[in-house]
């Protein structure tokens, strides 16, 4: 009998072995079939996506799930939310990416990726708010560092919530047709070959990983990294032109800044793309490159700073040879692009994380540009199909008024009512879901004011207030010669002028006490001075922000007129940031736009009276309000009582363009302009039977649709008067009945808010996580847990995959049978031998039991015999009737505000006028 239970033992020690040391490589492939999710871990190599690296810092890897592209240049996309709710700064990047399959790879930072799929086709878009791109990764390019010191700072109030990772295949005959095995070569080779050789098999024929691994600390960074892109919005290239150049500029007027890298990118056309810094008319090369070559980021040559004053200037250089039509700028395969990004650092406690330039503020200077940025960079043919990721079969796959030239990255073919997706990717919107709401939460609405006419942005973005004080507009102010009639009350005797701070509405400054009589309009020039019109002195004001008295006076006070030297009633005032060119609204009495030079000398007029009937081009009825185009050199004129906006060019004053819509109503008051592409308004008081409400407008200024409309939550708009809206499309109304100014921004940072305020989900998962998960809600993690998660770690790695528990089962059934017998047989024993039966088992199967007998009691113990092998659990984390009908009105309404963050202005400059 004992001879029996040692062969019984020996042959399930046997089988146990066999079971734990052999899988068939294509039982692995059809587990691998049934389980694609766990397919992205095995693929990943590691099926945790934060990796801590001590106590403040972790890794972030960010990887395609395992995606199969089913065809060459697709672009796949995927996200990955930030597992920390605080500040956290990416201080490094690890690529994980093969040129055999991938073109080039873009990381975004955004807070509303386009889908919350596992991954996407990235037609859909990366992401439906502003994105900045933090990394690129190209083919046969350098790779991306960044300086000691210098990171991207992510999450906290203001930081980017989500990773985007876009993923251009190129070529993708390296993956197979189908994620399956259907040939009988597959099979048999997947049982010919070893276990590993399977599993790389598998990988590498049907599923790619590409991604980038990010290094983020807690640690604040003394400096931080940035992206400011340049974009022309307006070329146009002409059919068979040889040479067109784009060129973009802006004035730079915040804090020093850093440039360490920088990116060039076109579509088609581009032959060479050069960047500059201007400085007291020195050009100094930040880079030049050929937009046909790898797109990635290249490091700057030589160390480049940027600060208050300087001008960033680039050019893009284009051929419109071979095309039979214009081209214009936008996200489809007949059009183009012209970008140059600048990857820069600046001190953290003045540091901006995105700045654009979409204009061109002084052309002249490009007559001076380096002979280099007019010199194409060559390219060799092959080069270009090779940086594109084309194989031959595409190369006669599009048949089109262009010539045959390969496709550029990051073009897309659009379907006709399609968005301009690639726009999209680099936070330039096509405005089709543009909204704008009031921030409901901000206490500017509660400051005490008077009648609200003027407002404007000064240089440091604060909100300028220009406001009536404690004097009224009514029937009694003037006669019907236009004469005011209340000069015995004196000046104004408050500050008129207040500076606001945008964030929290705080008054920072004011001005203007003893000055005024009946402020109107207000607008500020490139650096900082305040023009200002009168309506009771008929008169236009240049004021320094902290003058006492004017700078520029004209008009003849108290006088009114329509010659070269006197205005009646003007409105407006706008400057030409390029010349100093001023151009005055005139006005309430007057029907004309007057311009002056810098210092104040008459150069022309337009515009006349409306005669009866239909309002022609050229005529006014009360032009209200300016707004400078200086992206199309333009002038637009609110026409007031004719409910239009009307066009004009600044040099000459010809009629351009007419905007009016049915829904202006009678009246439009007020205009204003955004670089890039959007003009807002504010139509007029409704009159009994009107049916247009009053409300503000978001209009696109090349076509001019309406956008979007908006109005405010709290108080209503009565007559608003003044509109003005900066470039991150932050809109602020003013009324002047209501006496009261409104913010609004796009819905979009309403959504960005309300994920600030937002805590992360914790979801449990898989234990080995647990460290990560405490540590992420700043919860102190002992060494001893620290040591147990690398001992699990271990255990997993050691796992063959096979399920332990059932294997245990197993065995477990035929030796509890066998003990069952040895336990029978001793008992039987027992009761025929009586006590010799201990002694005599002994010396057989005894010897095998006493095996399994426990301590201290000499019982059997099965608990003792598989402690060692316990499995585990994982947790972890997922994750008009005119202004003499004014009323005064007075509404109170408390709300509660929250202090946001303003940085600070940079230091003043001084400037002559």
């Amino acid at each position: 009998m004992a001879g029996l239970v040692n062969n019984l033992l020996i042959l399930f020690l046997v089988f146990q072995n066999s079971c734990l040391g052999y899988r068939s490589p294509l039982s692995v492939f059809k587990r691998y079939k049934d389980t694609t999710r766990s397919l992205s871990n095995e693929c990943l190599g590691n099926n945790r996506p934060v990796i801590p690296l001590g106590r403040t810092d972790f890794a972030l890897d960010i990887r395609m799930p395992g995606v199969t592209p089913k065809q060459s240049d697709t672009y796949l996309c995927m996200s990955l939310r930030l597992p920390v709710d605080e500040e956290a700064y990416v201080v490094d990047f690890k690529p994980h990416a093969s040129m055999d399959t991938v073109h080039h790879m873009l990381l975004f930072g955004c807070n509303m990726p386009s889908s919350t799929e596992n991954y996407w086709d990235c037609d859909e878009g990366t992401c439906t708010d502003d994105s900045n791109i933090l990394y690129a990764w190209a083919r046969n390019a350098p790779p991306t560092k960044l300086p000691s010191g210098v990171g991207f700072k992510v999450g906290g109030k203001t930081g980017s919530k989500y990773f985007v990772l876009q993923v251009h295949y190129g070529d993708i005959s390296a993956f197979r047709e189908s994620t399956g095995l259907s040939t009988e070569a597959d099979r048999n080779y997947l049982n010919d070959t070893s276990m590993m050789e399977a599993y790389q098999y598998i990988k590498d024929n049907h599923k790619d990983c590409s991604g980038v691994t990010l290094h983020l600390t807690h640690q604040k960074q003394p400096l931080i990294a940035g992206m400011y892109l340049m974009m022309s919005v307006t070329t146009v290239i002409p059919p068979g032109e040889k040479v067109v150049d784009a060129d973009i500029a802006c004035h730079y007027k915040r804090y020093p800044m850093h440039l360490f890298a920088y990116r060039v990118h076109t579509h088609r056309l581009g032959k060479v793309v050069s960047g500059y810094r201007v400085r007291d008319g020195q050009w100094t090369l930040i880079g030049r490159q050929s937009p046909q070559l790898p797109q990635a980021f290249y490091p700057v040559e030589q160390p480049v700073d940027v600060s208050f004053g300087d001008i960033l200037a680039a050019r893009c250089v284009f051929s419109g040879e071979g095309r039979v039509t214009e081209t214009r700028i936008g996200g489809t395969a007949s059009d183009e692009m012209c970008n140059f990004y600048i990857m820069y650092y600046m001190e953290a406690k003045h540091a901006v994380s995105y700045m654009t330039c979409t204009q061109n503020v002084n052309p002249e200077m490009f007559r001076n540009i380096p002979q280099e940025a007019n010199i194409p960079i060559s390219v060799k043919p092959d080069m270009i199909m090779m940086t594109h990721g084309h194989h031959e079969e595409n190369k006669n796959a599009a048949k089109s008024s262009l010539l045959q030239q390969p496709k550029r990255e990051e073009e897309e073919v659009l379907d006709g009512d399609a968005p301009q997706k690639i726009l999209h990717q680099i936070g330039v919107h096509t405005w089709k879901d543009f909204h704008i709401e009031e921030v409901v939460d901000w206490p500017g609405i509660n400051i005490k004011l008077g009648q609200v006419s003027g407002l404007a942005l000064d240089p440091e973005y604060n909100l300028v207030i220009f406001h009536r004080g404690d004097h009224v507009w009514d029937e009694n102010s003037f006669d019907s010669r236009f004469v005011y009639q209340q000069r015995g009350l004196g000046p104004i005797e408050q500050n008129t002028i207040l500076v606001i701070d945008p964030s929290n509405a705080a008054v920072l400054h004011s001005t203007g006490k003893n000055l005024f009589y009946l402020p109107h309009g207000l607008s500020i020039d490139k650096d900082g001075y305040y023009w200002v019109t009168d309506v009771a002195l008929h008169q236009v004001f240049k004021l320094g922000a902290h003058d006492k008295a004017p700078l520029l006076t004209l008009g003849m006070a108290l006088q009114p007129g329509n010659d070269k030297n006197h205005f009646c009633q003007p409105t407006d005032v706008a400057v030409d940031p390029i010349t100093g060119t001023i151009y005055v609204s005139d006005g309430y009495c007057n029907s004309r736009i007057v311009q002056f030079s810098p210092n104040g000398m008459f150069i022309m007029q337009w515009g006349e009276e409306t005669s009866s009937g239909t309002p022609k081009s050229g005529q006014f009825l009360i032009p209200h309000s300016l707004a400078l185009i200086p992206d199309f050199a333009q002038l637009c004129v609110a026409d007031r009582e004719n409910g239009r906006i009307q066009c004009f060019r600044l040099e000459t004053g010809e009629f351009t363009k007419e905007i009016k819509h049915k829904s202006f109503g009678r009246e439009l008051f007020a205009v204003s302009y955004v670089p890039g592409g959007l003009l807002f308004a504010v139509n007029g008081k409704s009159y009994p039977g009107d049916v247009e409400p009053v409300q503000g407008f978001v209009m696109n200024f090349s076509t001019g649709e309406i956008i979007d409309t908006f109005v405010p939550v709290r108080k209503n708009f009565e007559m608003p008067h003044d509109i003005v809206a900066s470039e991150d499309k932050t809109v602020y109304v003013g009324d002047a009945h209501a006496r009261t100014v409104w913010k609004f921004v796009s819905s979009e940072k309403m959504e960005h808010r309300s994920v600030k305020k937002a805590g992360i989900e914790v979801q449990e998962i898989k234990e080995a996580e647990t460290i990560v998960e405490a540590r992420l809600k700043n919860n102190p993690v002992s060494s001893d847990a620290l040591k147990k998660q690398e001992k699990q770690h271990l255990v997993q790695q050691a796992n063959t995959g096979v399920s332990f528990v059932l294997i245990t089962t197993l065995l477990i059934i035929p030796i509890v049978v066998l003990l069952a017998i040895a336990v029978f047989i001793w008992w039987r024993k027992t009761m025929v031998y009586g006590a010799d039966a201990d002694h005599k088992l002994d010396s057989g199967s005894g010897r095998i039991l006493g095996r399994f007998r426990g301590k201290g009691t000499g019982g059997l113990n099965l608990g003792n015999f598989f402690a060692s092998r316990k499995g585990y659990s994982r947790k972890g984390f997922d994750r008009l009737s005119t202004e003499g009908s004014d009323q005064e009105k007075d509404e109170d309404d408390g709300t509660d505000s929250e202090e946001e963050y303003s940085a600070p202005p940079p230091p003043p400059v001084t400037s002559s006028s």
